[in-house]
């Protein structure tokens, strides 16, 4: 009989589901919070800069994982900057070529993901020190945490901020004729710090364990 694990065991299982809730690296962690602010004005560039960021970590952790046992450790940080920026340069140029109105509304912000302190954490705490499959769990699921805090925040202050949703005017054309006006504080950076703020307090307002942990 095989003494394999089977490839969605519990505990695999946990690497994709607990970085959603009770260790998102946004809401828990307090990382990448500077993509929060920079490409949460609309809905659609804050779901790409998500998918962006999840290909670059868990073909990044695989990467890691692969090489981790020939990696000195005097310049694993250089090893994991290079294939950090050679995913970026991919997933950059795959951007232009498919997306290219999103890719100019990400602009530098693609090639940040970079100094996204979400991907080196994961290679440092999870990667080098893991084979490659749960590392390619582990990288799903943190930037599966990471991005729906994105697209959640993009929703409201696109909503609130332009009456919009991926670009589609959803407010009736009525609720202007009788005086309402766009919330134009919705698209300026302190509000996407304060729905991340307000998404932070309902997350531990509801989780009791959250709360005796701090």
């Amino acid at each position: 009989m095989s003494n394999k694990e089977p490839l969605f065991s519990a505990k695999n299982r946990r690497l994709l589901t607990t970085p959603l809730s009770k260790e998102n690296p946004i809401t828990i962690q307090v990382l990448g919070i500077c993509s929060a602010l920079a490409v949460t004005v609309k809905l659609e560039p804050a779901f790409v800069m998500a998918i962006s960021v999840m290909a670059v970590l868990a073909f990044g952790n695989v990467i890691i994982s692969l090489l981790r046992k020939t990696i000195a450790p005097r310049i694993r940080i250089i090893v994991q900057l290079v294939v950090i920026a050679a995913l970026v340069i991919l997933v950059d140029q795959v951007l232009k070529a498919f997306v290219y109105d999103v890719s100019k509304q990400l602009s530098v912000f693609v090639g940040l993901i970079i100094t996204n302190c979400i991907i080196m954490g994961r290679f440092e705490a999870f990667a080098m020190s893991n084979k490659a499959w749960p590392s390619f769990l582990d990288g799903i699921g943190n930037a599966a945490g990471y991005g729906i805090i994105l697209i959640v925040v993009a929703f409201f202050r696109e909503l609130f901020g332009s009456g919009t949703i991926w670009g589609f005017k959803v407010i009736p054309e009525v609720f202007y004729e009788i005086g309402y006006k766009d919330n134009g504080l919705m698209i300026l950076p302190p509000m996407a710090l304060i729905v991340v703020g307000i998404i932070i307090w309902v997350q531990r307002s509801r989780d009791k364990e959250l709360i005796e942990e701090n």
